[in-house]
Protein backbone atom coordinates (compact mmCIF):
# COMPACT_ATOMS: atom_id res chain seq x y z
CA UNK A 1 0.00 0.00 0.00
CA UNK A 2 1.17 4.05 -0.74
CA UNK A 3 1.35 5.42 3.01
CA UNK A 4 2.13 8.94 4.03
CA UNK A 5 2.73 9.61 7.86
CA UNK A 6 2.89 13.07 8.94
CA UNK A 7 5.45 13.18 12.10
CA UNK A 8 8.80 11.94 11.83
CA UNK A 9 8.54 12.20 16.07
CA UNK A 10 9.37 9.55 17.89
CA UNK A 11 5.50 7.47 16.78
CA UNK A 12 5.83 8.53 13.13
CA UNK A 13 9.36 7.03 12.63
CA UNK A 14 8.64 4.13 14.19
CA UNK A 15 5.32 3.98 12.15
CA UNK A 16 6.82 4.88 8.94
CA UNK A 17 9.80 2.58 9.19
CA UNK A 18 7.95 -0.18 10.16
CA UNK A 19 5.23 0.23 7.72
CA UNK A 20 7.60 0.39 5.29
CA UNK A 21 9.12 -2.96 6.82
CA UNK A 22 6.58 -4.97 5.76
CA UNK A 23 6.47 -4.05 2.19
CA UNK A 24 4.28 -0.57 2.05
CA UNK A 25 5.65 2.24 -0.10
CA UNK A 26 6.01 5.05 2.47
CA UNK A 27 6.53 9.08 2.57
CA UNK A 28 6.95 10.59 6.28
CA UNK A 29 6.74 14.26 5.91
CA UNK A 30 7.74 16.45 8.68
CA UNK A 31 8.46 20.35 8.75
CA UNK A 32 11.69 20.30 10.71
CA UNK A 33 13.83 20.56 7.30
CA UNK A 34 17.11 19.81 9.39
CA UNK A 35 15.38 16.38 10.75
CA UNK A 36 14.37 15.53 7.53
CA UNK A 37 17.60 16.63 5.83
CA UNK A 38 19.34 14.48 8.59
CA UNK A 39 17.00 11.44 7.35
CA UNK A 40 17.96 11.77 4.52
CA UNK A 41 21.61 11.19 5.28
CA UNK A 42 20.55 8.15 7.22
CA UNK A 43 20.87 9.74 10.87
CA UNK A 44 18.36 8.82 13.00
CA UNK A 45 17.14 11.75 15.78
CA UNK A 46 16.20 10.29 18.24
CA UNK A 47 17.28 6.48 20.00
CA UNK A 48 15.01 3.81 19.71
CA UNK A 49 16.75 0.27 19.70
CA UNK A 50 16.64 -1.53 16.20
CA UNK A 51 15.41 1.59 14.54
CA UNK A 52 18.30 2.30 12.75
CA UNK A 53 18.68 -0.08 11.11
CA UNK A 54 14.86 -1.01 9.61
CA UNK A 55 15.20 2.96 8.16
CA UNK A 56 18.34 2.54 6.30
CA UNK A 57 16.85 -1.14 4.91
CA UNK A 58 13.88 0.67 3.81
CA UNK A 59 15.06 3.46 2.43
CA UNK A 60 18.39 1.72 0.76
CA UNK A 61 15.71 0.04 -0.77
CA UNK A 62 13.49 2.75 -1.67
CA UNK A 63 10.30 1.39 0.00
CA UNK A 64 10.85 4.63 2.85
CA UNK A 65 11.08 8.78 1.68
CA UNK A 66 11.33 11.50 4.01
CA UNK A 67 9.75 15.31 3.12
CA UNK A 68 8.85 18.12 4.23
CA UNK A 69 6.25 18.64 1.39
CA UNK A 70 2.80 18.56 1.74
CA UNK A 71 2.23 18.10 -1.50
CA UNK A 72 3.89 15.16 -1.82
CA UNK A 73 2.37 13.48 1.15
CA UNK A 74 -0.77 14.34 -0.69
CA UNK A 75 0.52 13.16 -4.07
CA UNK A 76 2.22 9.94 -2.57
CA UNK A 77 -1.08 8.33 -0.95
CA UNK A 78 -5.13 8.05 -0.48
CA UNK A 79 -3.95 7.02 2.82
CA UNK A 80 -2.27 9.48 5.87
CA UNK A 81 -1.88 9.32 9.07
CA UNK A 82 -1.41 12.01 11.53
CA UNK A 83 1.34 10.83 14.34
CA UNK A 84 2.34 14.64 15.64
CA UNK A 85 2.86 15.85 18.87
CA UNK A 86 0.37 16.31 21.53
CA UNK A 87 1.94 18.54 24.63
CA UNK A 88 0.45 19.69 27.54
CA UNK A 89 -1.13 23.36 27.43
CA UNK A 90 -0.80 25.57 30.59
CA UNK A 91 -4.32 24.09 31.97
CA UNK A 92 -2.74 20.82 31.36
CA UNK A 93 -5.26 19.66 28.03
CA UNK A 94 -3.71 18.38 25.28
CA UNK A 95 -2.46 21.24 22.89
CA UNK A 96 -3.88 20.06 19.84
CA UNK A 97 -2.65 22.81 17.44
CA UNK A 98 -0.19 20.48 15.55
CA UNK A 99 -2.77 17.94 14.73
CA UNK A 100 -4.87 20.61 13.55
CA UNK A 101 -2.51 22.66 11.48
CA UNK A 102 -1.74 19.43 9.67
CA UNK A 103 -5.66 18.75 8.61
CA UNK A 104 -5.65 22.20 6.97
CA UNK A 105 -2.62 21.89 5.64
CA UNK A 106 -3.91 18.46 4.00
CA UNK A 107 -7.38 19.60 3.15
CA UNK A 108 -5.78 22.69 1.47
CA UNK A 109 -3.99 20.15 -0.93
CA UNK A 110 -6.10 16.66 -0.94
CA UNK A 111 -7.43 15.93 -4.31
CA UNK A 112 -8.65 12.49 -4.46
CA UNK A 113 -10.82 10.75 -1.74
CA UNK A 114 -8.62 9.98 1.02
CA UNK A 115 -8.51 8.58 4.47
CA UNK A 116 -6.83 10.62 7.25
CA UNK A 117 -6.01 7.83 10.12
CA UNK A 118 -4.99 10.04 13.24
CA UNK A 119 -2.11 8.35 15.32
CA UNK A 120 -1.26 10.75 17.98
CA UNK A 121 -2.65 10.76 21.43
CA UNK A 122 -6.00 12.76 21.49
CA UNK A 123 -8.80 13.66 23.51
CA UNK A 124 -12.35 12.13 22.78
CA UNK A 125 -13.77 14.44 20.02
CA UNK A 126 -10.36 15.45 18.08
CA UNK A 127 -11.48 13.52 15.18
CA UNK A 128 -14.62 15.45 14.48
CA UNK A 129 -12.43 18.46 14.61
CA UNK A 130 -9.90 17.22 12.54
CA UNK A 131 -12.76 16.18 9.89
CA UNK A 132 -14.46 19.51 10.03
CA UNK A 133 -11.23 21.23 9.01
CA UNK A 134 -10.36 18.94 6.65
CA UNK A 135 -13.64 19.88 4.98
CA UNK A 136 -13.74 22.86 5.17
CA UNK A 137 -10.68 23.67 3.37
CA UNK A 138 -11.83 21.13 0.42
CA UNK A 139 -14.92 22.91 0.19
CA UNK A 140 -12.79 26.04 0.32
CA UNK A 141 -10.72 24.91 -2.45
CA UNK A 142 -13.52 23.49 -4.21
CA UNK A 143 -12.34 20.12 -4.64
CA UNK A 144 -14.69 17.51 -5.30
CA UNK A 145 -13.68 14.52 -3.08
CA UNK A 146 -14.11 12.82 0.15
CA UNK A 147 -12.01 12.72 3.03
CA UNK A 148 -12.72 10.18 5.77
CA UNK A 149 -11.11 10.13 9.20
CA UNK A 150 -10.31 6.99 11.79
CA UNK A 151 -8.69 6.72 15.01
CA UNK A 152 -5.58 4.57 15.28
CA UNK A 153 -3.98 5.39 18.79
CA UNK A 154 -0.22 4.16 19.48
CA UNK A 155 0.59 1.54 22.27
CA UNK A 156 4.60 1.99 21.89
CA UNK A 157 6.81 1.62 24.65
CA UNK A 158 10.05 3.56 24.33
CA UNK A 159 13.12 1.53 24.24
CA UNK A 160 10.71 -1.49 23.03
CA UNK A 161 9.05 0.67 20.38
CA UNK A 162 10.04 -1.53 17.29
CA UNK A 163 8.75 -4.42 18.85
CA UNK A 164 5.54 -3.23 20.09
CA UNK A 165 4.91 -2.12 16.61
CA UNK A 166 5.54 -5.32 14.74
CA UNK A 167 4.38 -7.76 17.15
CA UNK A 168 1.31 -5.72 19.09
CA UNK A 169 -0.80 -6.83 21.78
CA UNK A 170 -3.49 -5.16 19.93
CA UNK A 171 -4.12 -2.95 17.45
CA UNK A 172 -6.97 -0.58 18.20
CA UNK A 173 -8.85 1.20 15.01
CA UNK A 174 -12.12 3.67 15.60
CA UNK A 175 -13.88 3.64 12.68
CA UNK A 176 -17.12 5.41 11.13
CA UNK A 177 -17.65 3.20 8.03
CA UNK A 178 -16.80 -0.17 7.14
CA UNK A 179 -14.36 0.97 3.86
CA UNK A 180 -12.13 2.80 6.17
CA UNK A 181 -12.60 -0.62 8.49
CA UNK A 182 -11.48 -2.58 4.92
CA UNK A 183 -8.21 -0.47 4.47
CA UNK A 184 -7.26 -0.28 8.21
CA UNK A 185 -7.69 -4.71 8.50
CA UNK A 186 -5.72 -4.58 5.18
CA UNK A 187 -2.89 -2.66 6.48
CA UNK A 188 -2.41 -3.94 9.48
CA UNK A 189 -2.58 -7.63 8.40
CA UNK A 190 1.25 -8.26 8.48
CA UNK A 191 1.04 -7.63 11.81
CA UNK A 192 -2.26 -9.45 12.52
CA UNK A 193 -1.59 -13.14 11.11
CA UNK A 194 -1.30 -15.86 13.69
CA UNK A 195 -4.21 -14.18 15.81
CA UNK A 196 -6.75 -11.20 15.90
CA UNK A 197 -4.90 -8.51 17.40
CA UNK A 198 -7.24 -5.91 15.73
CA UNK A 199 -10.34 -4.24 17.67
CA UNK A 200 -12.67 -2.26 15.77
CA UNK A 201 -14.91 0.25 17.54
CA UNK A 202 -16.50 3.69 17.40
CA UNK A 203 -14.17 6.23 16.94
CA UNK A 204 -14.75 8.37 20.19
CA UNK A 205 -14.08 4.91 22.08
CA UNK A 206 -10.56 4.37 20.56
CA UNK A 207 -9.99 7.86 21.44
CA UNK A 208 -10.56 7.21 24.63
CA UNK A 209 -8.91 3.78 25.48
CA UNK A 210 -5.75 5.44 24.87
CA UNK A 211 -6.26 7.80 27.44
CA UNK A 212 -7.78 5.19 29.59
CA UNK A 213 -4.77 2.12 29.12
CA UNK A 214 -1.98 4.70 30.13
CA UNK A 215 -3.85 6.25 33.26
CA UNK A 216 -4.17 2.42 34.21
CA UNK A 217 -0.72 1.91 33.98
CA UNK A 218 0.32 5.20 35.49
CA UNK A 219 -2.09 4.25 38.80
CA UNK A 220 -0.47 1.34 39.15
CA UNK A 221 2.80 2.52 39.50
CA UNK A 222 1.74 5.55 41.94
CA UNK A 223 -0.22 2.63 44.10
CA UNK A 224 3.05 0.50 44.21
CA UNK A 225 5.17 3.86 44.92
CA UNK A 226 2.53 4.85 47.60
CA UNK A 227 2.53 1.51 49.36
CA UNK A 228 6.48 1.54 49.48
CA UNK A 229 6.43 4.95 51.02
CA UNK A 230 4.37 3.08 53.78
CA UNK A 231 6.93 -0.18 53.75
CA UNK A 232 9.78 2.02 54.64
CA UNK A 233 8.31 3.39 57.63
CA UNK A 234 7.21 -0.17 58.67
CA UNK A 235 10.52 -2.33 57.83
CA UNK A 236 8.66 -4.07 55.15
CA UNK A 237 10.38 -4.56 51.82
CA UNK A 238 8.03 -3.75 49.13
CA UNK A 239 9.90 -5.78 46.25
CA UNK A 240 8.94 -8.91 48.61
CA UNK A 241 5.35 -7.29 48.95
CA UNK A 242 5.59 -6.93 44.38
CA UNK A 243 6.21 -10.81 44.31
CA UNK A 244 3.32 -11.64 46.41
CA UNK A 245 0.79 -9.36 44.63
CA UNK A 246 2.09 -10.20 41.58
CA UNK A 247 1.61 -13.55 41.60
CA UNK A 248 -2.35 -12.83 41.64
CA UNK A 249 -3.59 -13.63 37.97
CA UNK A 250 -6.18 -11.05 39.01
CA UNK A 251 -3.28 -8.24 39.65
CA UNK A 252 -0.39 -9.54 37.44
CA UNK A 253 3.19 -8.12 38.09
CA UNK A 254 3.58 -5.51 35.10
CA UNK A 255 4.11 -2.12 36.34
CA UNK A 256 4.12 -2.77 40.26
CA UNK A 257 7.78 -1.53 40.53
CA UNK A 258 8.36 0.87 43.10
CA UNK A 259 10.96 3.97 42.25
CA UNK A 260 11.62 7.79 41.63
CA UNK A 261 8.08 8.16 39.49
CA UNK A 262 7.03 7.74 35.99
CA UNK A 263 8.14 10.38 33.39
CA UNK A 264 8.35 10.22 29.86
CA UNK A 265 6.16 11.56 26.92
CA UNK A 266 2.78 9.92 28.05
CA UNK A 267 2.09 9.18 31.56
CA UNK A 268 2.64 12.83 32.63
CA UNK A 269 1.10 14.55 30.04
CA UNK A 270 -1.57 12.24 29.54
CA UNK A 271 -2.67 12.19 33.06
CA UNK A 272 -3.29 15.69 32.63
CA UNK A 273 -5.23 15.54 29.76
CA UNK A 274 -7.39 13.16 31.34
CA UNK A 275 -8.00 15.14 34.75
CA UNK A 276 -8.61 18.12 32.56
CA UNK A 277 -11.07 16.61 30.01
CA UNK A 278 -13.16 15.35 33.21
CA UNK A 279 -12.65 18.59 34.54
CA UNK A 280 -14.65 20.24 31.42
CA UNK A 281 -17.83 17.50 31.99
CA UNK A 282 -17.68 18.21 35.63
CA UNK A 283 -16.09 14.85 37.04
CA UNK A 284 -14.24 14.85 39.69
CA UNK A 285 -11.84 12.50 38.72
CA UNK A 286 -10.56 11.81 42.32
CA UNK A 287 -8.33 8.47 41.44
CA UNK A 288 -6.46 10.33 38.55
CA UNK A 289 -5.48 13.21 40.64
CA UNK A 290 -4.68 11.55 43.07
CA UNK A 291 -1.90 9.44 40.78
CA UNK A 292 -0.27 12.68 39.62
CA UNK A 293 -0.15 13.71 43.12
CA UNK A 294 1.93 10.77 44.13
CA UNK A 295 4.09 11.04 41.60
CA UNK A 296 5.03 14.43 42.03
CA UNK A 297 6.12 13.68 45.58
CA UNK A 298 8.00 10.88 44.35
CA UNK A 299 10.08 12.39 42.42
CA UNK A 300 11.86 13.91 45.04
CA UNK A 301 12.05 10.88 47.60
CA UNK A 302 15.86 10.27 46.60
CA UNK A 303 16.54 13.88 47.90
CA UNK A 304 14.89 13.46 50.72
CA UNK A 305 16.30 10.04 51.79
CA UNK A 306 20.11 11.77 50.98
CA UNK A 307 19.47 15.11 52.58
CA UNK A 308 18.55 12.93 55.94
CA UNK A 309 21.48 10.96 55.18
CA UNK A 310 23.50 13.83 55.17
CA UNK A 311 21.86 15.42 58.54
CA UNK A 312 19.97 17.84 56.89
CA UNK A 313 22.77 19.59 55.15
CA UNK A 314 24.18 18.71 51.53
CA UNK A 315 25.66 22.20 51.27
CA UNK A 316 29.58 20.86 49.49
CA UNK A 317 28.50 16.99 48.76
CA UNK A 318 29.36 15.43 45.52
CA UNK A 319 26.61 13.49 44.60
CA UNK A 320 27.13 10.65 41.35
CA UNK A 321 24.23 10.17 39.27
CA UNK A 322 23.72 7.02 37.17
CA UNK A 323 21.14 7.83 34.87
CA UNK A 324 19.06 10.98 33.53
CA UNK A 325 16.75 9.44 31.22
CA UNK A 326 13.24 8.95 32.39
CA UNK A 327 13.81 5.10 31.39
CA UNK A 328 16.21 2.60 30.02
CA UNK A 329 17.04 2.47 26.17
CA UNK A 330 15.89 5.57 25.08
CA UNK A 331 17.48 9.20 25.08
CA UNK A 332 14.43 10.78 26.12
CA UNK A 333 14.45 13.34 28.99
CA UNK A 334 10.95 14.70 29.08
CA UNK A 335 9.50 14.84 32.67
CA UNK A 336 12.16 12.83 33.60
CA UNK A 337 12.63 12.01 37.53
CA UNK A 338 16.26 13.04 37.00
CA UNK A 339 15.59 16.76 36.54
CA UNK A 340 13.60 17.26 40.08
CA UNK A 341 16.64 15.23 41.49
CA UNK A 342 19.29 17.34 39.95
CA UNK A 343 17.47 20.61 40.72
CA UNK A 344 16.91 19.83 44.43
CA UNK A 345 20.75 18.59 44.55
CA UNK A 346 21.75 21.80 43.07
CA UNK A 347 19.76 24.37 44.76
CA UNK A 348 20.56 23.16 48.12
CA UNK A 349 24.76 23.56 47.33
CA UNK A 350 25.47 19.92 46.22
CA UNK A 351 27.47 19.17 43.03
CA UNK A 352 26.24 16.23 40.81
CA UNK A 353 28.58 14.41 38.51
CA UNK A 354 25.88 12.60 36.37
CA UNK A 355 26.42 9.81 33.74
CA UNK A 356 23.90 8.55 31.41
CA UNK A 357 24.66 6.11 28.44
CA UNK A 358 22.49 8.09 25.86
CA UNK A 359 20.83 11.29 27.29
CA UNK A 360 23.58 13.35 28.26
CA UNK A 361 23.40 16.08 25.07
CA UNK A 362 19.81 16.29 25.91
CA UNK A 363 20.68 16.93 29.29
CA UNK A 364 22.76 19.75 28.45
CA UNK A 365 20.04 21.44 26.94
CA UNK A 366 18.01 20.97 30.25
CA UNK A 367 20.58 22.05 32.79
CA UNK A 368 22.53 24.63 30.18
CA UNK A 369 21.87 27.60 33.28
CA UNK A 370 21.96 24.64 36.21
CA UNK A 371 25.12 25.40 38.29
CA UNK A 372 26.89 22.74 39.80
CA UNK A 373 26.01 20.04 37.12
CA UNK A 374 29.45 18.55 34.85
CA UNK A 375 28.62 15.11 32.87
CA UNK A 376 31.06 12.14 32.70
CA UNK A 377 31.82 9.38 30.25
CA UNK A 378 31.33 6.62 32.02
CA UNK A 379 29.71 5.58 35.15
CA UNK A 380 32.67 5.01 37.06
CA UNK A 381 34.13 8.23 36.04
CA UNK A 382 30.91 9.81 37.62
CA UNK A 383 31.98 7.94 41.41
CA UNK A 384 35.53 9.30 41.29
CA UNK A 385 35.25 12.23 44.07
CA UNK A 386 32.18 11.25 44.94
CA UNK A 387 30.37 10.89 48.61
CA UNK A 388 27.25 9.26 47.30
CA UNK A 389 25.78 7.55 44.38
CA UNK A 390 22.47 8.10 43.46
CA UNK A 391 20.67 5.40 40.60
CA UNK A 392 18.03 6.70 38.83
CA UNK A 393 17.63 5.08 35.32
CA UNK A 394 17.45 1.35 35.11
CA UNK A 395 19.87 1.15 32.10
CA UNK A 396 21.54 -2.43 32.00
CA UNK A 397 25.36 -1.54 32.48
CA UNK A 398 24.32 -0.45 35.94
CA UNK A 399 22.69 -3.44 36.92
CA UNK A 400 25.73 -5.59 38.88
CA UNK A 401 28.33 -3.05 39.51
CA UNK A 402 31.35 -3.64 41.31
CA UNK A 403 29.97 -3.02 44.50
CA UNK A 404 33.20 -3.47 46.33
CA UNK A 405 35.01 -0.71 44.29
CA UNK A 406 31.95 1.42 44.96
CA UNK A 407 33.02 1.61 48.55
CA UNK A 408 36.47 1.66 48.01
CA UNK A 409 35.18 5.45 46.48
CA UNK A 410 32.68 7.03 47.39
CA UNK A 411 33.76 9.09 50.71
CA UNK A 412 30.76 8.46 52.73
CA UNK A 413 30.01 4.65 51.19
CA UNK A 414 26.44 5.23 50.68
CA UNK A 415 23.98 4.06 47.77
CA UNK A 416 20.92 5.58 46.82
CA UNK A 417 19.00 3.16 44.98
CA UNK A 418 15.94 5.20 43.13
CA UNK A 419 14.84 2.05 41.03
CA UNK A 420 15.37 -0.91 43.47
CA UNK A 421 17.66 -2.71 41.16
CA UNK A 422 19.68 -4.06 43.92
CA UNK A 423 19.85 -7.01 46.61
CA UNK A 424 20.29 -4.36 49.84
CA UNK A 425 21.68 -7.19 52.37
CA UNK A 426 24.49 -7.51 49.35
CA UNK A 427 25.28 -4.07 48.85
CA UNK A 428 25.76 -4.06 52.59
CA UNK A 429 27.90 -7.17 52.68
CA UNK A 430 30.31 -5.18 50.15
CA UNK A 431 30.61 -2.15 52.61
CA UNK A 432 27.96 0.06 51.79
CA UNK A 433 25.00 2.15 53.26
CA UNK A 434 22.10 0.94 51.32
CA UNK A 435 18.98 3.16 50.96
CA UNK A 436 15.84 2.21 48.25
CA UNK A 437 12.67 2.81 47.59
CA UNK A 438 10.27 1.15 50.04
CA UNK A 439 12.87 -1.61 50.73
CA UNK A 440 12.00 -1.21 54.91
CA UNK A 441 15.18 0.36 57.33
CA UNK A 442 18.26 -0.78 54.60
CA UNK A 443 21.14 0.89 55.54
Amino acid sequence: MRVTVIGAGYVGLVTSACFADVGNDVVCIDTDSKKIERLNHGEIPLREPGLDVIVARNSTAGRLKFSTSYHDAVAHASLIFIAVGTPSSEDGSADLSGVLSCAHALGQKIVRDTLVVIKSTVPVGTNDQVLAALQKEIQQCGANVQVRTASNPEFLKEGAAVDDFMRPDRIIVGVNDANSTDVLRALYLPFNRNRDRLFIMDVRSAEFTKYAANAMLALRISFMNEMANIADRLGVDIEEVRYGIGADPRIGPNFLYAGVGFGGSCFPKDLRALVRLADSIGESALLLRSSIQVNERQRGILFEKIKVFFGGNIQGKTIALWGLAFKANTDDMREAPSITLVDLLTRFGASVRAYDPAAIDNARQIFKTTQGITYTASAREACDGADVLAVVTEWLEFRSPDFEWLAATLTHKALFDGRNLYNPAFVRANGLQYFGVGRGHSN
